[in-house]
């Protein structure tokens, strides 16, 4: 309670500065339109929503060209990967959720993967597969929400795989990758067009073919051409497209072609697939509605903080100030060690105590163990169930956890490998957990960072809505035979020990928790804005400055894609560390941008901060604010990627 009266004291007494006003240059302009709004990942991808937006298509429909164009365009996903987006309805006026993740394959047990000598899922390959989820996921969208037929919304991504000018981001991906590529024939014969020669994949601006994806994006389209021939509606029509996918002819070769390379998906998985339309979760910070997915995703952890930091008075404190970043880093590690225990498939049991979590009595609570002066380097999982006045389940894994990071001389080395390190390989051994933040940040975490996955945020004048983070069977992808479609990685997320996380532990027929978060905000029951950013674990990091410079330092969105970032590399001490492959937490390690004042650097050090500079912190943000007062739209793309947006 004292550190917490003391923290409260130094926000309010005036010891630190408040900016009168923090607009700045931004290196893109804002994006301004009346009638819709198109921003992802791609500048072609982009122009495919701009042309279904032209040919009078809503947002869902926009959204769904854009998804289509940018699974082909690798960016950086497939269309064996997974999507997950919030939708704004203003027919209901209300949020729907669509969970299009997909599922562990029915092999996909414990036992299965430690008798190959894995701690965790493997980072890439076949057996790092879940079932596809984007192809059923944007049918299921467009069938219930959209106008168009399918045909029109993929008409743009058949024409880029009948072939399109690769950009050098994709191409050099193909070739850093290739030696991996290698080992899956039919990844080979799509992306290494030069094969035998120095460099092996296409070259930035070559013509970048893929017949057999096209094919079964053709076969689709037959499949709904057939259904409305028959006298079935669009929906109907669409979703007929979607079961020749998951339990016709595509789905037969998707699996002898997976199975054939080693992997584990069944005809029955697909079959037993299918999206969920469920209920997102939200809190409300200073009368603004926020929306995130379930506890499937890590997009609760962006509630979490902000629920953490409503009771402070971030302004006062000074935008990226060092108390402002000490703040943050503490708020978000403390969100992120209930994300790693906590978290998982809320349709499994055991079910995440959700309730307990974003409560406000919990958040009170989470924010008394800040302390103001100094980092915490053993931010431990929280016990929400108190808050539901219910008693922990999981209290004497939470015991063991924390006895095994405060025992001197007792690393957590069965705890912390690589995803495709061996037993005897790739551990971390370390008698003091502080000493991990030396750890460097690598060369593939920033890779990560700036490349991550892709987004997609599409509105239009009559009020629809979408934000969308898919992701998976990214670069480099084992296509899984002659359907072109690249295998989803997403199984890698899962623990195999419940030490880790009781809720998120493999299971056949479960959905991982993933770090994929697309975000609404409402005021006034209207929507504010529509927000989202690849890079991983750093997605709802990025995602929480960007909110509270539009909310707290009224930034334009334009402004606070491109504002500086700092990221937490602590990855929250919870014995999983990061959610991919590099496991080791980094106490202390904090990533800022070059941008800030040297002096902000020397305070933090000083407060037990280990400190990396970049040139980028953050993933490229997207984002859509809606300007209520001139009837407008805002559109932000961050100057840290390729993303792109157009707007009318």
């Amino acid at each position: 309670m004292r550190n917490f009266i003391l923290f409260l004291l130094f926000c309010s007494c005036g010891l630190v500065s408040v900016p009168s006003a923090l607009a700045q240059r931004t290196q893109k302009p804002p994006l301004h339109g009346k009638q819709w709004m198109a921003i992802t990942g791609k500048p072609l991808a982009a122009t495919a929503g701009a042309a279904i937006f032209q040919q009078g298509g809503n947002a869902v429909d926009a959204a769904c060209a854009m998804l289509a164009a940018t699974c082909t365009m690798w960016d950086v996903l497939s269309w064996g990967g997974e999507t997950q987006a919030l939708i704004y309805n203003p027919k209901q006026k209300k949020v729907i959720a669509i969970n299009a993740l997909g599922v562990a394959p029915s092999g996909a047990t414990i036992d299965f993967f430690k008798s190959k000598g894995y701690m965790f899922p493997p980072e890439y390959g076949p057996l790092a597969a879940v079932t596809p989820g984007t192809p059923g996921g944007l049918c299921h969208m467009l069938a219930k929400y959209g106008t168009k037929s399918l045909a029109e919304v993929l008409q743009p991504a058949l024409q880029m795989a009948a072939g399109y000018p690769i950009d050098a981001q994709t191409a050099n991906s193909i070739e850093r990758g290739k030696d991996r590529i290698k080992q899956w024939p039919y990844s080979s014969e799509v992306f290494l067009v030069h094969a035998g020669e120095s460099r092996e994949a296409p070259e930035a601006g070559e013509l970048f073919v893929q017949e057999n994806l096209r094919n079964t994006l053709l076969k689709m389209v037959e499949a709904e051409s057939e259904a409305l021939k028959a006298g079935k509606d669009r929906s109907a029509a669409i979703m007929a497209a979607y079961d020749r996918f998951y339990k016709g002819d595509i789905a037969d070769e998707f699996v002898r072609g997976s199975q054939e390379q080693g992997g584990l998906i069944t005809k029955e998985d697909l079959a037993r697939w299918k999206p969920i339309e469920e209920e997102p979760l939200h809190i409300n910070y200073k009368g603004v509605d926020v929306y995130k997915l379930q506890e499937w995703t890590q997009g609760p952890a962006l509630l979490q903080s902000l629920n953490i930091l409503k009771y402070v008075d971030l302004k006062k404190m000074g935008y990226n100030s060092p108390k402002y970043i000490h703040t943050l880093y503490q708020a978000m590690n403390l969100a992120f060690a209930d994300r790693d225990f906590y978290y998982g498939d809320p349709y499994f049991t055991p079910k995440a105590p959700m309730q307990g979590l974003l409560s406000d009595d919990y958040a009170k609570a989470r924010a008394l163990e800040i302390d103001p002066n100094k980092n915490n380097p053993f931010t431990a999982p929280g016990d929400p169930y108190r808050f539901e006045n219910r008693k922990n389940p999981y209290s004497d894994l939470l015991e063991n956890r924390a006895r095994i990071l405060d025992t001197a001389g007792a690393g957590v080395k069965d705890f912390v490998p690589k995803h495709d390190a061996q037993p005897a390989q790739g551990y971390l051994e370390r008698s003091n957990v502080s000493n991990t933040a030396s750890l460097p940040i690598d060369s593939n975490y920033m890779d990560r960072l700036h490349r991550g996955t892709t987004s997609v945020e599409a509105a239009d004048a009559e009020g629809w809505v979408v934000s969308i983070t898919p992701s998976g069977g990214w670069l480099p992808a084992c296509i899984a035979g002659n359907t072109g479609v690249g295998m989803s990685q997403r199984l890698q997320s899962f623990v195999l020990d419940s030490l880790i996380s009781p809720f998120n532990v493999i299971s056949p027929g479960k959905r991982p928790r993933v770090t994929l978060t697309p975000s609404l905000a409402l005021k006034d029951g209207k929507p504010f804005l529509s927000f989202a950013v690849q890079g991983g674990d750093t997605q709802d990091q990025n995602l929480l400055q960007f909110f509270l410079n539009v909310v707290e330092f009224d930034m334009s969105v334009q402004e606070a894609a491109e504002a500086p970032n700092i990221n937490s590399n602590q990855l929250w001490l919870s014995l999983g560390g990061s959610t991919f492959d590099d496991r080791r937490p980094r106490a202390g390690s904090l990533l800022l941008d070059r941008r800030l004042d040297p002096s902000i650097a020397d305070k933090l050090k000083g407060m037990g901060y280990t400190i990396q500079f970049g040139d980028r912190t953050s993933g490229p943000i997207n984002a859509i604010f809606f300007d209520r007062k001139h009837g407008t739209l805002w559109g932000g793309s961050s100057n840290n990627g390729e993303d792109y947006g157009i707007g009318w």
